[in-house]
């Protein structure tokens, strides 16, 4: 039985507490729709290509000892190129031309396979603790859940605490540090695929893998594929498939890539004058801990409304705004936007977010099926790391667009379901389309 987890409460809310906010215009949509199409990509023949190397060495403890990390690179006919390595299924960098056909990585990652282990999301024993996520594959849980604890079913889990009082991306060791394991490739119909598994036990993140941590950790043993896959329109399709293997109990899931974006190119500087539109009416406004309070804020007239382009930094300063309360807490923006299920879509996927840099031409448009996308401006790197080319990384050198269920959806009745019942299975797919304008 293969399922999407539930959205329908949140549209719910969405009708009784932003009945008022509008809605993206048709002429804003269009634009959208036409500027995605307008990818250099769009008229090449041949198959996209995928080689694999040897990446190095690392260790999945406690879930396994050293193993061997591959990086895969897959190129499509115009010389679009992203490399993924599996240590925690996580992309390393993305080469995209510009208006001029100049090509530039657009994702801020690490050089080398240490950096990934010591500084990327390392665990609390490590003295670089607290790292950025760069590119990974997020699970078992993306995001927060308040107080690291949550009740399924009549039972209270228990789980490590890694940000403040909660839990963030998983606990200690979430999935983007595990080495993902079986990577398969395949080529054809002007695409290229890599896939990759991952078993996760039933009690995942407890005291039974972290002794440090006297929690039950995540019930159910969840078996998970990743497939990623570039065509040659430019477009980078990541699609989730995550199993619960055990026959009796539950447990939660979300899932998203964390990858950051400068369609500048990576280190080429602040990215606050890029323009982004969310297709958005509404965001879950947080509290000091960043945990959502429950509510559902419309966007109108505030500095969180996407819905036509802005440049992130327009507004990212004004505290005296409406909801600019939250930008404090945040140090920016660092929020999950409840998407609008109106809007162009695209193979059966909706509109979540769209990114331009005037400068360069570049544009991201992300089609998902998620109900949800975190909208983050990098607001606590402060230039302690060095990145893949060789330079620090500072506050809004990049940004992320995290599909998602909502943060601490297992505390939130109101909020779509994050529960996998026994069996089930979970389906998601979200694309990361480039293009130029």
């Amino acid at each position: 039985m293969r399922i999407r987890l539930a959205h329908r409460p949140v549209r719910r809310a969405m009708r009784l507490g932003v009945a008022s906010a509008v809605a993206l215009g048709a002429a804003g949509l269009v634009a959208v729709t036409s500027a995605s199409a307008s990818s250099p990509n769009a008229h090449c023949s041949g198959n996209p290509t995928i080689t694999k190397q040897d990446f190095g060495t690392a260790s999945s403890t406690p879930y396994g000892g050293a193993q061997t990390v591959f990086r895969f690179t897959l190129t499509n006919c115009h010389g679009t190129q992203v490399k993924i390595i599996t240590y925690g299924a996580t992309v390393q960098s993305i080469r995209v031309p510009d208006k001029s056909g100049h090509m530039a990585n657009v994702v801020l990652g690490f050089k080398t396979l240490d950096d990934y282990v010591n500084l990327d999301s390392p665990p609390p024993s490590s003295p670089n603790f607290g790292g950025p996520y760069f590119g990974e594959t997020v699970g078992r849980y993306a995001n927060r859940i308040a107080g690291a604890s949550f009740k399924l079913n009549g039972t209270t889990y228990t789980l490590p605490v890694n940000n403040g009082p909660n839990t963030l991306h998983g606990g200690f060791v979430g999935w983007g540090n595990r080495i993902w394991q079986k990577p398969t490739t395949s080529t054809g119909s002007g695409s290229a695929s890599l896939t990759m598994t991952l078993v996760a036990p039933n009690g995942d993140e407890g005291s039974t893998f972290e002794p440090s941590c006297s929690c039950t950790g995540f019930p159910a043993q969840v078996t998970t594929s990743i497939t990623y896959s570039l065509d040659n329109s430019g477009r980078l399709w990541i699609h989730y498939n995550a199993h619960n293997d055990d026959p009796t109990l539950s447990t939660v899931i979300n899932l998203t890539n964390h990858s950051y974006f400068n369609l500048a190119g990576e280190a080429s500087g602040p990215a606050y004058s890029q323009k982004v539109l969310i297709n958005s009416n509404a965001i879950t406004p947080t509290d000091a801990n960043l945990i959502p309070t429950g509510a559902i804020a419309p966007v109108k007239g505030t500095p969180f409304d996407f819905r036509s382009f802005h440049t992130i930094g327009s507004r990212i300063s004004d505290a005296s705004a409406p909801l600019g309360d939250q930008l404090v807490l945040a140090h920016g923006y660092d929020h999950n936007w409840a998407l609008n299920s109106t809007g162009p879509k695209f193979d059966g996927l909706g509109l979540a977010a769209k990114a331009e840099d005037p400068a360069s031409g570049r544009a991201l448009t992300v089609w998902t099926d998620e109900p949800g996308v975190q909208f983050y401006t990098g607001n606590f790197l402060d230039g302690h790391l060095v990145g893949i080319s060789g330079h620090t990384y500072r506050q809004s050198a990049g940004y992320t667009f995290e599909t998602q269920h909502f943060p601490d959806s297992p505390n939130e009745p109101s909020f779509p379901s994050t529960e996998l019942k026994a069996g089930q299975t979970f389906s998601s797919t979200t694309i990361f389309a480039f293009g130029v304008n």
